[in-house]
């Protein structure tokens, strides 16, 4: 819709508010009742004519009119038209406007378009360009990633089951210039990995990083103020990224990646619809390679290929790499347990003994486990693989081994004495098993407990079954009462009479 023409009065109030009061665009509009499109029109025309303020008194309005509104040119005049794939391809640069790219052509063409017939004359050309190619993003501003709704078969080569990988897609803003990924699922690892691999693929980071609605990337969804998952916030804030989801129900947030999701399907996965992949190795060979096709396909409207866009755009706007790699981390949440140890990942890991009863957040990597409280490490550890092990450090165990409760060793099996004597044994047994009698009062107060839900008899009968299969552990007990086997505690009695019958033949045969 082209600007309208206004009278000279709201002409003249529009030059005083605008160059006189320096009031943007948007405010004179208000103040005026029109659009800000009209506003920029009119400045645009008063620039082109060397219209300053104040006004010259001896102006009045029929000169001002002239100057501002020029009688058109004859038709047969022939004006050169601005090249709008370059006026479009611009715009994405940082502080590019209309305003100024229409400066640019009418100072090489000066009977070129007037400023409204320039703007119109862009919005009839965006129109006709690809949905997603008609928004504009700033060069190194925004990426764009989610995981494809379809993804590529993979068949096993020994059982010939086909299970579907998944198919990671990222798309820069300004350039389209698109990565592509095979994981091997769509867990929170694959999702962080994937992340760190385009970012190498582009050799820089964005601005910022828009992700949809996944619980991978959102661990609460909300509108106004979603909940970042930790890992994927840390791994952000390694590369200097600001995570930023696609907002629930606004499809327009994430129209770059929904759109490269359907050229993917077009270009890659229907591009390799009959090919059978063996591994996932295989399949992201030939990603990689129908990728290459991708980016490099010139644009129909634009006449150049989305890497020919990054290069111009992107790629000189992007943040450097990090020295070195992110290196993917688990956030827990554990609880100090009286034995002044946290679990991760069934294994055991020592604690300062006075954070007894308090949550700790917990980062574990591939090769360390720390320890964290209000902010500050308390404590880090070689991480261990050993199920239901414990790492324990010295200096975390309290004086002569005292517990914050006052809970000793010998407390623990005085308690357990009160169930019987066989769980009492059991409940030495279990503490003399542990480097330390101490990291044996978590499995020896879970026994106790047991009694509870089973009753104390038939606790005592389990501990004693234990206590003969010489398996000092909670879980074998669990099992025990669990399985009913302390119920059948009689022993089978030996024969003592050999056995007949028409099919058991003596030893004769043999001699």
């Amino acid at each position: 819709m082209s600007a309208r023409r206004l009278s000279m009065r709201k002409t003249r109030e529009l030059l005083r508010l605008a160059l006189g009061q320096k009031l943007s665009r948007r405010r004179v509009a208000g103040s005026l009742a029109i659009s800000p499109a009209t506003v920029a029109d009119c400045l645009g025309r008063a620039k082109v004519a060397g219209i300053a303020w104040p006004l010259d008194p001896a102006m009045d309005d029929a000169t001002l009119e002239a100057r501002l509104y020029p009688p058109p040119r004859p038709s047969s005049m022939s004006r050169p038209l601005p090249d709008f794939a370059y006026i479009h391809k611009e715009l994405r640069r940082k502080g590019v406007t209309l305003m100024l790219l229409w400066q640019e052509y009418r100072s090489g063409n000066p009977d070129g378009l007037q400023y409204s017939q320039f703007c119109a004359s862009y919005r009839r050309f965006r129109g006709q360009v690809d949905f997603v190619m008609r928004q504009t993003y700033r060069a190194g501003e925004m990426l764009f990633a989610d995981f494809s709704g379809d993804g590529i078969p993979i068949a096993d080569p020994h059982t010939g089951e086909v299970k579907e990988a998944p198919l990671f897609l990222a798309t820069l803003g300004a350039s389209d210039f698109t990565y592509a990924e095979v994981t091997e699922d769509e867990g929170l690892a694959s999702w962080i990995q994937a992340h760190i691999d385009t970012y190498e693929f582009f050799d820089g980071v964005p601005e910022i990083t828009v992700p949809d609605n996944t619980k991978d990337a959102v661990t609460r969804p909300c509108f106004y103020d979603p909940d970042i998952n930790r890992t994927y916030l840390e791994m952000a804030r390694h590369y200097g990224t600001a995570i930023i989801p696609a907002r629930v129900k606004k499809p327009r947030d994430k129209a770059k990646v929904e759109s490269a999701v359907l050229i993917a399907q077009r270009w890659i996965l229907a591009a390799l619809r009959n090919h059978t992949f063996f591994s996932i190795e295989q399949a992201r060979r030939a990603v990689a390679e129908k990728l290459v096709e991708f980016n490099d396909r010139p644009l129909q409207k634009l006449g150049v290929s989305r890497r020919d866009l990054f290069e111009q755009l992107d790629r000189p706007a992007l943040k450097p790499l990090p020295g070195k790699r992110y290196e993917y981390a688990d956030w827990l949440r554990p609880k100090v347990n009286v034995d002044y140890h946290v679990e991760c990942f069934k294994h055991y890991y020592s604690v300062p003994f006075s954070l007894i009863g308090k949550y700790v957040d917990a980062r574990v990597t591939a090769t360390t486990v720390e320890i964290i409280f209000n902010g500050q490490r308390v404590a880090s550890h070689a991480r261990s693989a050993a199920r239901g092990r414990f790492s324990t450090q010295t200096d975390h165990m309290p004086p002569q081994h005292r517990q914050y409760s006052e809970w000793t060793p010998e407390r623990i099996v005085e308690w357990a004495g009160k169930t019987g004597p066989s769980t009492a044994k059991l409940a030495e047994a279990i503490m003399a098993s542990r480097d330390h009698p101490v990291q044996g009062m978590r499995a020896c107060m879970g026994i106790i407990r047991l009694g509870r839900v089973f009753g104390k008899e038939r606790l005592e009968a389990a501990s004693a079954k234990a206590l003969d299969l010489r398996a000092y552990s909670y879980r074998t007990v669990e099992t025990i009462l669990k399985n009913g086997m302390d119920r059948n505690t009689a022993k089978s009695p030996k024969r003592t009479e050999p056995v007949t019958h028409e099919n058991v033949r003596g030893p004769e045969p043999y001699n």
